[in-house]
């Protein structure tokens, strides 16, 4: 799961990133199934696909913090969670654009 292998992540990182990229990583990748879960339970697609717009804004952002964590701190292996990332980035753009044709 995307969020269990960042906050693997997050307890990796030094201290001092507690209130930079610690908070950042955990609250983009909270925010990707949170999102899903409030868009899906809104009445009407519309609403759904600006719920999952959210969601693929989210998820960009974690990736380029995971990328950041890559570049400063390279012990760090993030490629679990890139991985797991991509996967749900795909899944959203199918999802998004099968929605989208029922619109």
């Amino acid at each position: 799961m995307l969020v269990k292998e960042v906050y693997s992540i997050a307890r990796e990182l030094p201290d001092s990133e507690r209130f930079g990229l610690v908070s950042q990583i955990q609250r983009a990748a909270v925010s990707v199934p949170s999102n899903i879960a409030e868009g899906y339970s809104r009445k009407g697609t519309s609403e759904y696909l600006r719920f999952l717009s959210m969601v693929y804004g989210s998820a960009s952002e974690l990736e380029t913090q995971l990328i950041i964590i890559e570049q400063i701190y390279p012990w760090i292996d993030t490629s679990k969670a890139q991985s797991l990332l991509m996967e749900v980035q795909k899944m959203l753009y199918s999802l998004m654009g099968k929605l989208r044709t029922f619109s």
